[in-house]
């Protein structure tokens, strides 16, 4: 039995001058939308390639357009592609099937792009003496009662509401898994402006529509959240401090314009998203002992306990503790007990918590000494607190290749923004003072080499 090949054509795009060559091919929406999926997987299709008009390619694939026009919706729906009005569809910045990851660090050179903690400030991560004794419904008791009482003591110790609380892989995981069971594919989240690059592309992921939010040292400016829920947002997702990248922080002030905001919009889900805690070095102003109806506050310990540690304490509304446990029941089912005995056994030693506190204060010294090094160089930038600092620019590219040259590897900002202006973020956990004023120094040549270029 003979089988005829597919119908399949080629097409070209253009990327930094240089041309680049990628087949479709399908006769159905979902074998043209399989197609296009492959191409953006393997690299062929890069983000913002222009695909065909939907006549274009129904003529090329002899199929109708009215297929070709479903394969697209289909790929819009999955995050793939965007349509921009006449610009066409194109493959989106960060498409669902390739998260952006950040480029590789060039070898010989001091990497401050990671936003990882210090090693050297983490304690020593010593397995539980006591395993797992054989099989037990980990299901019907999916928490460790002494772990969920420590981090009731965690979390309410800085005003959260702790009636409620329950546990997930990391914050990544809490939040991917509350958004797909709250909100269906097109719905608006609002988002940080610039932001945390993961949660970005978790959003487009699920098929979630991106409303960004103007951010500042302390953190959501409430005009931008008001015009977020204008737009119809149906959650929301901020840091309450140290947030990455700008490192704003809400001060009393600022949380309680954004809670007279929020009341515009009660049936929001509001996500806060404490992911540095323990080593902001900046007090907790939560939004959520204000009486709001759908709200979650998260934390993690890997900025503080270790990388490793994937887990996550959330306190939340009855709501949003049904509906996430009952989908965290249907997938993963529970929390590794074995994690969950490590971290309470971080959490309550007295060493531990001393080494914590080091690192706080450490963090807050390196962060302080380059911020003060760049600004005695004309330098401005942003980091009220946490580990990162954020510089605007004008050219980030020129920036980040700038520095390189110097010996540094800074984040270009372009993977945290939507639609906020250029800026380089800067990790400084390990960055001792000295170090700074050298990096302060470099950072300002490199600005000067060319001032119509980068900029002041």
């Amino acid at each position: 039995m003979h089988c005829s090949p597919l119908p399949s054509v080629m097409y070209w795009y253009i990327i930094s001058n240089v041309a680049i060559q990628y087949g479709i091919s399908g006769t159905t929406a979902k074998g043209i939308a399989g197609s296009v999926e492959r191409a953006v997987a393997d690299g062929s299709l890069g983000p913002e390639a222009a695909l065909p008009p939907v006549r274009r390619l129904a003529d090329d694939l002899g199929v109708s357009p009215g297929t070709v026009a479903a394969a697209y919706k289909e790929l819009r729906r999955r995050g793939i592609v965007v349509t921009r009005g006449r610009g066409g569809t194109v493959v989106a910045p960060a498409p669902a099937v390739a998260s952006r990851r950040p480029p590789k660090v060039p070898e010989g050179l001091r990497d401050l792009s990671g936003g990882h903690p210090d090693p050297a400030l983490l304690p020593a991560l010593v397995p539980p003496s006591r395993l797992s004794p054989g099989a037990r419904s980990h299901r019907s008791t999916p928490r460790l009662a002494r772990l969920e009482d420590a981090a009731r003591d965690w979390m309410g110790a800085d005003g959260v509401p702790v009636e409620h609380v329950t546990f997930a892989h990391g914050a990544l995981d809490l939040i991917g898994r509350l958004l797909s069971v709250e909100l269906r594919p097109g719905d608006a989240v609002a988002m940080e402006d610039p932001g945390y690059h993961h949660l970005l592309d978790l959003i487009t992921a699920l098929g979630l529509r991106i409303v960004p939010v103007a951010v500042d040292d302390e953190g959501v400016r409430p005009e931008a959240l008001r015009g977020a829920l204008r737009a119809g947002v149906r959650a929301v997702v901020c840091s309450p401090r140290a947030q990455n990248p700008f490192g704003g922080c809400f001060s009393v002030a600022r949380r309680d314009a954004l809670v007279d905001v929020l009341q515009d919009g009660p049936d929001v889900l509001v996500v806060e998203n404490d992911h540095a805690s323990a080593v902001a070095a900046a007090p907790l102003h939560s939004l959520t002992a204000s009486g709001m109806t759908r709200w979650v506050h998260v934390r993690t310990v890997s900025k503080f306990l270790g990388t490793d540690l994937r887990w996550a304490a959330a306190a939340c509304d009855e709501t949003t503790l049904a509906r996430h446990d009952g989908r965290l029941l249907l997938t993963s089912g529970w929390v590794s007990h074995l994690l969950q005995e490590t971290v309470h056994g971080l959490l309550t030693d007295a060493a531990t918590r001393a080494l914590v506190a080091r690192a706080q204060e450490t963090y807050e010294e390196r962060r302080g000494a380059l911020l003060r090094e760049l600004d005695a160089r004309g330098i401005p930038a942003c980091g009220a607190s946490g580990m990162n600092l954020w510089v605007p620019v004008q050219d980030e590219s020129a920036v980040v290749n700038g520095l390189r040259s110097h010996g540094w590897w800074v984040a270009a900002g372009a993977r945290f923004r939507s639609s906020s202006a250029p800026g380089v973020r800067v990790s400084v956990a390990e960055l001792e003072p000295a170090d700074g004023a050298r990096l302060a120094s470099d950072f300002a040549a490199v600005l000067g080499e060319s001032e119509a270029t980068y900029g002041g």
